[in-house]
């Protein structure tokens, strides 16, 4: 059952109900709750909330009583304990909040409801209640607790006023022995703060010395005599004390049954305005149970919906069939219909009002579920294994008084054996006699329910002009794919379309589909890949015409120079001429001696090309990193200074 709660969150429902609880016992009850069998218990149930609900709107919400650690303290008098004087004082407030709830109930009787007469098991001990306030004060026993006790204290305030007294004018008599100019208190008597050198001259007991030893804390032996006196009285003090105590304790247990009573009266009451209270909360209303097996729902709402913006399920189920079948597009409602149902059927069973504008619901023995993708990764289960056992598992559960909810019924393998699976399921529900829900999107099972004995179609209602879904279920019709229809309209082109449907549904082609040729083309505003560009034959051409070292021609000047750089890319060379190097398109150059005319191999061309500077300078680099060292390309390499 704690699985169908969590996965129905009525464990939200729950967690909702505890909060709404004031006592400790209200909530232990809420959090043991579960569905009732017995249908005399279930109207029982239903009616006091709904009573608590109109006492609730009528008269508004009870008065509190604490009461959370009541138990505790009954439990001390029951094994003999005394009781401590909060404990007492405790139990007195809680006796003025039980006259306060009875007069609450019994201002409630004009409504003429059975709840308002619990006033009647509630007794507030009014003279227990007395003895209480008037013996214990702000956790203490008061003075007025016996005229014994109060002249004792009156006493001892007498007898500590006449120490002090007697100790401020020894303090004053000699100031020069005492390291302070008033008296204090140590271990519970009046001392003097005495000199540690003066120690002599004032006689008594030490009691007590400072942290550095300097100063010695002396009952002078003139007023122990009056210390000792002050003692006793506190002895008295105490002794009378525990006498009132005890008895308290004793009037307490002998009122331990009422007292015991007026908690479970209260906490009773408790749990059921809780209930009255998640009414108000969900605008919920008393549901009709019904002996037939019969569900129906006017104007429901989830829970956990807002309100404003749910749209309503209408839903019947049970007068024409024990089955529905609902299909319909994706984030349709479907998954949120089904367990609207199964949460209501739940919540009736446990007494709670449902929201909804009308509601006619029967008990079932359990409600059992497979909702979700079900995958379990402890267990090394795909979701569709995890879905067959869970299946499994409710066939061999579910009987005539079960109501079964299965979402997307034989989804997450091979369509064509999905498809079968999911009849053989629902042939088996509809053999055992349960009422059933199920959500699949196979055309199939939809055919299936249109012709089982007792099983129905039905559909979430989906708007084709917005593409959207209405969340509306419509029984007795079958939801059709939209799939294609929402593809058309968002641009798929015809084709596309007609193909989809010969695989879809098996149509056979009656003439051959013209072939359409589509041309690789580069989208505008994409981005682009980048080559390596190639260059063409002409360029190689190009760059191999000349080579370093080759001496030239430069046109139209028609003066000699030697090539430093081949041509790039563009045809351009760099030349060597007898003052500065120059840039010059390869056209306007002529070769007069090719280079390895001129030179030897392997020629060191850097002689020609580079300053001195320059060439040092490389060298250098050669041996290593040269922290300083500078290269100008433009050949006007040098040595920083």
């Amino acid at each position: 059952m704690n699985h169908t709660f969590k996965i129905l969150e009525f464990n939200r429902i729950l967690d909702k109900l505890e909060e709404l609880a004031l006592t400790d016992g209200a909530k232990e009850q809420i959090r043991n709750l579960t569905p009732e069998l017995n249908e005399a218990r279930v109207r029982k149930n239903l009616r006091d909330t709904t009573q608590a609900r109109m006492i609730l709107d009528r008269m508004g919400l009870p008065p509190a009583v604490a009461m959370n650690g009541l138990l505790a303290i009954f439990k001390s008098v029951m094994q003999e304990s005394l009781l401590m004087p909060e404990e007492l004082e405790f139990i007195g407030t809680m006796l003025t909040g039980v006259k306060r709830y009875k007069d609450y109930l019994n201002r409630c009787k004009y409504l003429q409801l059975s709840l308002a007469y619990y006033e009647e098991n509630l007794n507030p001990l009014e003279d227990l209640a007395k003895e209480l306030y008037e013996s214990i004060r702000n956790k203490r026993v008061d003075d007025s607790a016996s005229k014994y006790l109060r002249s004792i204290r009156q006493d001892i305030v007498r007898m500590e006023e006449k120490l002090r007294t007697k100790a401020e004018t020894m303090l004053r008599g000699n100031k020069k022995y005492f390291s302070d100019s008033y008296v204090t208190i140590r271990n519970g008597k009046i001392c003097l703060p005495v000199k540690k050198e003066y120690k002599p001259a004032v006689p008594g007991s030490v009691i007590d010395q400072s942290a550095t030893g300097s100063t010695l804390f002396i009952e002078p032996s003139a007023i122990s005599v009056l210390n000792g006196e002050l003692e006793n009285l506190r002895i008295e003090e105490e002794n009378e004390t525990r006498r009132i105590l005890y008895t308290l304790t004793a009037l307490v247990e002998e009122q331990l049954p009422v007292l015991t009573e007026n908690m479970q009266v209260l906490e009773k009451l408790d749990f059921l305005f809780a209930k009255a209270k998640l009414s108000a909360d969900m605008n919920g209303v008393e549901p009709e149970i019904r002996t037939e097996r019969i569900i129906q729902i006017v104007e429901g709402r989830h829970p956990f919906m807002n309100p404003d913006q749910v749209v309503p399920l209408n839903f019947e189920l049970g007068k024409n069939g024990r089955g529905i079948v609902i299909t319909g597009p994706n984030t349709g409602g479907k998954t949120v219909s089904i367990k609207t149902v199964g949460l209501f059927s739940i919540m009736a069973q446990c007494g709670l009002h449902i929201p909804c504008k009308e509601g006619q619901l029967s008990l079932f023995n359990q409600v059992l579920c497979d909702i979700g993708d079900g995958q379990n990764i402890t267990e090394n289960l795909s979701t569709f294994s995890s879905h067959i056992v869970n299946v499994l598992g409710i066939l061999e559960k579910a009987d005539r008084e079960s109501l079964v909810i299965l979402d997307e019924l034989g989804s997450g393998t091979d369509p064509a054996e999905g498809m079968g699976i999911a009849i053989a399921i629902l042939e088996e529900l509809r053999r055992c006699g349960c009422l059933f829900l199920a959500t699949t999107h196979y055309p199939e099972v939809k055919t299936y329910a249109k012709e089982a004995e007792g099983v129905t179609n039905a559909r979430m209602a989906f708007d084709r002009e917005s593409l959207r879904p209405l969340y509306r279920l419509e029984i007795g019709e079958a939801g059709e794919s939209c799939a294609l229809y929402i593809a058309g309209r968002l641009g798929m082109p015809e084709h596309m379309i007609k193909r989809a449907e010969r695989y879809a549904y098996g149509i056979q082609e009656t003439e051959p589909e013209p072939e359409r040729k589509r041309e690789a083309h580069q989208r505008s505003g994409g981005p682009r890949i980048e080559n390596i560009k190639k260059l063409s034959d002409n360029q190689i051409a190009m760059q191999t015409k000349f080579t370093i070292g080759d001496s030239v021609l430069v046109l139209p000047d028609k003066k000699i120079g030697i090539v430093c750089t081949p041509a790039n890319d563009k045809g351009v060379v760099r030349v060597q001429m007898p003052d500065k190097k120059i840039w010059i398109n390869h056209k306007r150059i002529k070769l007069l001696v090719a280079a390895e005319e001129l030179y030897p191999e392997d020629y060191d061309f850097s002689i020609l090309f580079d300053t001195v500077e320059n060439r040092k300078a490389r060298h250098k680099m050669e041996k290593g990193y040269q922290e300083g060292l500078e290269i100008r390309n433009d050949g006007a390499e040098t040595l920083p200074k």
